[in-house]
């Protein structure tokens, strides 16, 4: 039997420890905006920290919006936070919250809250990108007012599949679905972002209706921030468990859809669904191939 030379078997620990390492179960415990988030733009006047680091606001005047991003970037993992959107008319305007990683074929998973005029209901816009492709959006209303109080929204970004859910509710699952020749994010991690800014060219029924800039400054608020993820560290992913719970904290690595998920996705998906590029002919005239395989997508 042929011996390893000492480069190989250091090669061979070091791959098996990054397998490892993806695979260990990962958890950050609830976050504080001052050690987990550094302000992009906007500065202090519109992002403001409050409550010793448990609260975050964004605001957007006519000047200038504002937005935050992660100090840290995952590779896969359960990221929650709560927000309170934007109340009143808020026609024109867009709060994100989000998943990207950088570069021009960059990966991204999207939640977008497109503001409306005062009554009207938001839409809750949903993207994936990988490799710099996106052009999967669905699009939502939810069955509740996203301005009264804080509702919890949830990316679980693993292996197999990416489940947007509200309240622990899903509303869209995208499967991988690489060895079909649909690109999916598995190689390059994402920081969290956030932001609120003036996209009333597109936002709101198409961008017929402005922001109403009399309503401003507008406000849009965060809290109990939580990632249970891997987190990178430049070259590799360390996914060591910081809490007892690892069983729950490690859950989302194999999440799926169960049959009171399924339920509950085909419930919102009929009655709150309000566009599907699967379904979208003018755009697509060739049906995607991931539509063609899955019915949650």
């Amino acid at each position: 039997m042929m011996s390893s030379s000492p480069s190989s078997l250091s090669s061979i620990v070091l791959l098996s420890l990054l397998v490892f390492a993806t695979l260990t179960i990962g958890s950050e415990s609830q976050g504080n905006f001052y050690d987990n988030f550094d302000i992009t733009f906007g500065g202090n006047e519109r992002a403001k920290i409050l409550n010793k680091g448990q609260q975050l606001t964004l605001s957007l005047d006519k000047n200038s919006g504002s937005g935050f991003r992660s100090k840290k970037e995952y590779l896969f993992g359960r990221i929650d936070m709560q927000m309170k959107l934007v109340p009143g008319n808020s026609a024109g305007t867009v709060t994100t919250f989000y998943l990207s990683s950088e570069g021009p074929n960059h990966d991204e998973i999207d939640f977008e809250f497109l503001g409306n005029v005062s009554g009207q209901p938001y839409t809750v816009h949903t993207n994936v990108f990988s490799q710099g492709k996106g052009n999967r959006e669905q699009q939502f209303h939810l069955w509740f007012d996203p301005t009264k109080a804080f509702h919890t929204y949830s990316i679980v970004w693993n292996r197999q599949r990416i489940i947007f859910l509200v309240d622990n509710i899903p509303i869209r699952v995208f499967h991988n679905m690489e060895s079909f020749g649909v690109p999916f994010p598995t190689n390059q991690p994402m920081r969290i972002y956030s932001s609120l800014w003036n996209a009333d060219d597109w936002a709101t029924q198409g961008g017929l209706v402005k922001t109403d800039w009399s309503q401003a400054p507008f406000t849009a608020s965060y809290r109990n921030f939580k990632a249970n993820a891997c987190i990178w560290s430049g070259t590799q992913s360390s996914c060591a468990s910081t809490t007892t719970d690892s069983l729950q904290d490690g859950a989302w690595q194999e999440q799926n859809l169960d049959a009171a998920s399924r339920n509950r996705i085909r419930w919102v998906q009929s009655k709150f669904m309000v566009y599907n590029y699967c379904t979208d002919l003018k755009r697509f005239p060739r049906i995607p191939p991931e539509c063609k395989r899955s019915r949650f997508l």
